[in-house]
């Protein structure tokens, strides 16, 4: 399966034209540069480009010394120091099931150990912490993920191919997209969408806005089946800072997640085919008993079709519908019962 800010304050909008356009200053023909001044128009460009650079370089100042590089038994990732005692977040892939690691620290020649704290493999996240953390350590400064708006600028910062303190520059893609990783693998919603390249050991790290904030987490690059599976180019997708700072919160102070904010059916589903071997539903294998589909009505052997305002054609399709989802929303559910269609409202639950 393909996986699936305004501005930056302080920029005028003619900049991401001029830029666009290769803006140049020409000369007429006969002219010297001793007999003709540089009108003002000539110069704000360049003036907003350096302007640019300077935003550019002092996010990167600000902000990679916060970006660390995370060696395991499996490769290479990305994490970002969460806050002065020495917890870093990052993604459950790039943690498995290892329990100790080495980490390298942006302004260290070499790597010190640290210990899993916990993991949630549903939303992609972990929390390590360092075993004897440095006295002055960096914890990055964590953004507001709602306000994010598509054409904002941001920078990718990780430990890519191996590269560590590298650094990528995009925009804003899209927001609130629900993509899967992998066939078969979970479903993560309201992710941020990206064009800042998100390459191998990238996972974890950081996509920062020019305020220096950290919006997201850089996760998953969209592959492409015309590719043969290859990495789409321009496609990647970071968990929002609001999930990170809500669920690591929980990971610290209680060892695991006890609030999800995950929606939930109370199903076990399985892909059901249909004529010429299509799939056409989730088919209900078990529910959780009183659970939210049990309460609507809903038995084994009902085949779902549509949640919400959404097709339902897979086990996928399912999943990432209800990423979508908020617990406790009312949403009708579509199924089909020995061949009649039937719709229902369900008070989602929570995973």
């Amino acid at each position: 399966m393909t996986p699936m800010i305004p501005g930056p304050s302080g920029f005028p909008s003619r900049l991401l034209t001029a830029l666009a356009l290769g803006a140049v200053c020409v000369l007429p023909a006969g002219c010297t540069t001793t007999e003709r001044s540089t009108p003002a128009t000539d110069i704000a460009p360049r003036a907003d480009a350096g302007a640019l650079e300077d935003a550019y370089q002092q996010v990167v100042s600000d902000v990679l010394p916060s970006v660390v590089q995370i060696t395991t038994a499996d490769g290479l990732g990305s994490g970002i120091i969460y806050d002065g005692d020495g917890h870093i977040v990052t993604n459950a892939h790039v943690v498995g099931e290892q329990k100790t690691f080495e980490v390298l620290l942006a302004d260290q020649q070499q790597p010190l150990p640290a210990t899993v704290v916990a993991t949630y493999p549903p939303q992609d996240l972990a929390v390590v912490v360092l075993d004897d953390p440095p006295d002055r350590l960096r914890p990055a400064t964590f953004g507001d993920s709602g306000r994010v708006e598509v054409g904002q600028i941001v920078l990718a910062m990780g430990a890519p191919l191996g590269l560590s303190s590298s650094v990528t520059q995009g925009i804003v893609s899209a927001v609130g997209r629900s993509v899967s990783e992998g066939e078969g693998g979970t479903t993560l919603g309201d992710m941020v969408q990206t064009s800042a390249a998100i390459n191998p050991g990238n996972s974890g790290g950081a996509l920062v806005n020019l305020q220096g904030e950290v919006i997201g987490i850089p996760t998953l690059a969209a592959r492409d089946p015309q590719l043969g599976g290859g990495q789409a180019p321009g496609i990647g997708f970071a968990i929002p800072a609001r999930t990170v700072t809500d669920l690591a919160d929980q990971m610290i102070e209680n060892g695991e997640v006890t609030r999800s904010g995950r929606a939930a059916l109370g199903v076990t589903v399985r892909t059901i085919l249909g004529d010429g071997f299509q799939p056409i539903g989730a088919a209900v294998v078990d529910l959780t008993e009183n659970g939210p589909a049990a309460k609507a009505g809903m038995r084994a052997g009902d085949v779902v079709v549509r949640l919400g305002d959404e097709p339902v054609t897979d086990v996928g399709s399912l999943s990432e519908a209800l990423a979508a989802q908020q617990p406790g929303d009312k949403v009708t559910v579509g199924y089909l019962r020995n061949g009649d269609r039937h719709d229902t409202e369900v008070t989602l639950g929570e995973v």
